[in-house]
């Protein structure tokens, strides 16, 4: 029987006020679990700081100094639940090298998490949208897609298709939780609160497809890296580099990763050898205070040799530049006589998004003072990658707020936590 061992993760606070809190993980291992942890580490708002990885291949030990963003207080019990959950199980009848995926884990490997609908309409105010986003993050719903609508007469129409990390949607008391939680942000203007289950139609709907529009997708999509640097970046082109050495080891590859720190940095490159499925045997981060990072990794293939093929080292190399220097992808764009804002970033091949992308540009939108007459967010396929598509239509009167490259400026730095 497998059963969650609680001291799997641990996590130490400060030793000093201001410094890293320290979470340690020791599992069984699998490709792609460091992503996994990143991602929930990202999903709570924090920055890791340092970073250790090794594993034997079957048993995995994790360190990580991680450091609070944006002054948000970080449910500690709650994250250490969620990375435990990441952890495979392990039969303690068996052994504590014999383990595996647990149950649960293997049904919601099997099928993709339900998804609700939830409607419900309140007048329009200066960062409505961030203030519900902001609700949902807290109750750990999941924004799937949403579409968001302003009548002239002010009132705002929300339709946010959701699931549930802890999967209670469906019960009459976390619903009422929800309906609670956003009248106590919205007041009484808000009316109608209503949750119930997506039908297949409208399930379907949230599938990627390829349709974008060509003015979008030159604009979005050019998945060669720049000569440029993105608008609000303090990196550029020449101060990126990834090497990839077989000198060094007789059974592993050597990564070495030189550049410039932004939120989410880990988990972009974790993301990025996962869906090469290349595995992480040993590994070190370290991000320093002027915001450059040094990353060594010592990983190999599935089949447990080394990188060899120059044309896998090359695109994975090319991968990994793209991922430090340009991992999402901002623009305002015309509309007609509108402004439309358009994020986009590339989803994992597990089907899983980058968390908290519609929360930061929420914010950033609503320290900009700049209303959202529409909002969305699509899945669509772009060459051979899946993207997951923001698009925010701004209301009039924007550009006293603030220019175009303004928007796209405070947007970049909010999404890539930079000062």
């Amino acid at each position: 029987m497998g059963v969650p061992c609680d001291d799997a993760v641990v996590i130490q606070a400060p030793e000093a006020a201001g410094g890293p809190s320290v979470i340690s993980v020791s599992c069984p291992d699998k490709t792609g679990l460091g992503c996994d942890f990143c991602r929930v580490i990202l999903f709570f708002g924090l920055s890791i700081r340092r970073g250790d990885v090794s594993t034997d291949g079957k048993w995995c030990y994790v360190v990580f100094w991680v450091e609070e963003r944006g002054g948000r207080p970080t449910p500690w019990g709650l994250l250490k639940k969620r990375l435990l959950a990441a952890c495979p199980a392990v039969s303690v009848a068996s052994g504590l090298h014999n383990f595996y995926y647990g149950p649960q884990e293997l049904m919601l490997a099997e099928r993709p998490p339900q998804v609700f609908l939830l409607k419900f309409s309140c007048y329009d105010r200066m960062g409505l949208l961030h203030d519900v986003t902001q609700v949902l993050c807290d109750l750990e719903l999941i924004i799937r897609r949403v579409k968001v609508s302003t009548t002239p007469d002010g009132r705002v129409m929300d339709l946010f298709f959701i699931s549930d990390t802890r999967e209670l949607l469906h019960t009459k008391g976390r619903k009422e939780e929800t309906c609670e939680q956003l009248r106590a942000v919205l007041g009484d203007s808000m009316a109608n609160c209503e949750i119930e289950p997506a039908n297949a139609q409208i399930v379907e709907c949230l599938q990627a497809s390829p349709f974008l529009p060509p003015a979008i997708t030159e604009e979005l999509f050019n998945l060669e890296l720049p000569e440029e640097s993105p608008v609000g970046s303090p990196s550029s082109p020449s101060n990126i580099s990834v090497k990839m050495d077989n000198s060094l080891s007789p059974s592993h590859t050597l990564i070495q990763i030189l550049g410039c720190d932004h939120k989410g940095l880990l988990y972009d490159i974790m993301r990025t050898l996962k869906d090469y499925n290349i595995q992480v045997s040993y590994g070190r981060v370290y991000a320093s205070r002027n915001g450059s990072c040094e990353i060594d990794l010592f990983v190999m293939q599935m089949d447990g040799k080394k990188i060899l093929d120059p044309n896998k080292q090359r695109a994975v190399c090319s991968r990994l530049r793209m991922e430090l220097f340009h991992p999402l992808r901002v623009a305002v764009m015309k509309r007609g006589p509108d402004m439309e804002l358009l994020v986009a970033n590339p989803v994992e091949l597990s089907g899983k998004g980058r968390p908290l992308v519609f929360y930061d540009i929420t914010l950033a939108l609503k320290i900009l003072q700049i209303r959202i007459f529409l909002a969305e967010i699509g899945r669509h396929v772009i060459g051979d990658r899946e993207w997951e598509v923001y698009r925010f239509l701004l209301s009039d009167g924007f550009e006293s707020c603030a220019s175009q490259d303004k928007i796209v400026e405070g947007v970049t730095k909010m999404l890539m936590g930079w000062e």
